[in-house]
């Protein structure tokens, strides 16, 4: 799972001031600190239906990404940019809100299946493979799989909005290992507590 390094890091979420706070959009708070952290404004762009930008990890470039879609529509984005750039989907971490993971818990994987997450779907079927990184953002689960979809699109609660937050803030360390391709060492250093 070494080798190529990540070109391109999207965060998923739904697009609006209503949605802005909420556990769906786990991956893209993600993203704009790592936006925030390089000093670097993302612009919204037509042609890849998001908000981009690039910037250089340990002088390599990489592309950040948010799609301006909604979320059952994040591979249009995701698929418009890899396409114009070339970049592989081996080279893509998508960044997305996880509710089968604790709030504060974040994982990295590779490929898969979407696990009933639209935005993964959709990516999957616009890039025709599931040969991908992710970053599981954990935000816990409501305790009944009829209550996900009304759990995922609202605030999670102060006390999990810090964990989730740290937990972000602790996966922004690990982007200089997946961005030279180091994904086995990222994921120890991800995986075990402090």
């Amino acid at each position: 799972m070494s080798g190529m390094g990540i070109r391109l890091i999207v965060g998923l979420g739904n697009p609006g001031a209503e949605y802005e706070h909420t556990r769906h959009n786990a991956g893209a708070w993600f993203v704009n600190e790592l936006a925030d952290s390089a000093h670097l404004t993302l612009r919204h762009e037509t042609k890849y239906r998001g908000f981009h930008g690039i910037t250089k990890f340990n002088g390599q470039e990489c592309h950040l990404l948010i799609p301006s879609t909604y979320m059952n529509l994040s591979g249009q984005s995701v698929s418009a940019l890899a396409n114009y750039y070339k970049i592989p989907p081996q080279a893509i971490l998508v960044a997305h809100d996880e509710i089968d993971i604790p709030a504060g818990d974040i994982r990295l994987k590779f490929d898969g299946g979407h696990g009933g997450h639209n935005g993964l779907r959709d990516i999957i079927a616009q890039l025709h493979t599931k040969q991908f990184h992710r970053l599981r953002i954990g935000v816990g689960h409501p305790g009944n799989s009829k209550d996900v979809i009304d759990y995922v699109l609202k605030a999670p609660k102060k006390t999990e909005r810090v964990e989730i937050d740290a937990a972000v803030h602790k996966a922004q360390e690990i982007v200089l290992l997946v961005v030279d391709g180091k994904f086995q060492k990222a994921m120890h250093q991800l995986h075990t507590t402090d």
